[in-house]
């Protein structure tokens, strides 16, 4: 094998070369694939049936597996109360019980719900008399721009389902999961200490 001792006039002019031949290259292949791409399916996924208590009613439900609670709550049965803020289930806009407990409704699949108890902020009254959590809210301004506000009390309804304790410190530390950027936490904690009956 013969070694060429080339200058750097020609090392530089072959080199050029080389790379203008693949990216010429490169450029065909990616124009082929640009111009001729993959087909895609165009069926929609096989609906999935689901039946959910929710707030005291069985609901029977044909609904995309990929569905959360929450764009069910909202876009399917037209219950806007559960709000729907970083869609991460880092805010808590979207608490709702399931069973009695909290979750974050935008976390979970709808399909995974059959046969489950859902209860939103719509169920939490009884008929037109407020439940003690809202009524309190009220008393004591537990809000300000009000978006924040079915979250937290459906996570203060959880807590006292829960049997948590509702000393000041325990609620504010069992309430973290649910943010409000107005800042009115000190009388969302009173409103849940008054509903708790031992404000």
């Amino acid at each position: 094998m013969t070694i060429r001792n080339l200058t750097r006039r020609e090392f530089l002019r072959d080199t050029a070369a080389t790379g203008g031949a693949v990216a010429v290259a490169g450029q065909a292949s990616l124009g082929d694939a640009l111009a001729a791409p993959p087909p895609v399916a165009d069926r929609k996924p096989e609906l999935h049936q689901v039946t959910i208590r929710l707030n005291g009613t069985d609901q029977q439900l044909r609904i995309d597996p990929r569905t959360t609670l929450l764009d069910l709550l909202r876009e399917h049965l037209h219950l806007t109360g559960t709000k729907k803020g970083c869609d991460m289930g880092a805010c808590g806009a979207c608490t709702v019980l399931l069973d009695g407990k909290r979750v974050n409704a935008c976390l979970l699949l709808a399909a995974r719900l059959d046969h489950r108890e859902v209860q939103t902020i719509e169920g939490l009254a009884n008929g037109e008399e407020l439940h003690p959590l809202q009524a309190a809210f009220i008393e004591h301004d537990g809000f300000q721009c009000g978006y924040c506000t079915p979250g937290q009390i459906m996570s203060a309804a959880g807590l006292l389902n829960e049997g948590r304790p509702t000393d000041e410190r325990s609620i504010r530390e069992w309430m973290s999961g649910n943010i409000c950027r107005c800042g009115a936490y000190p009388n969302i904690v009173t409103a849940i200490r008054q509903a708790s009956g031992r404000a």
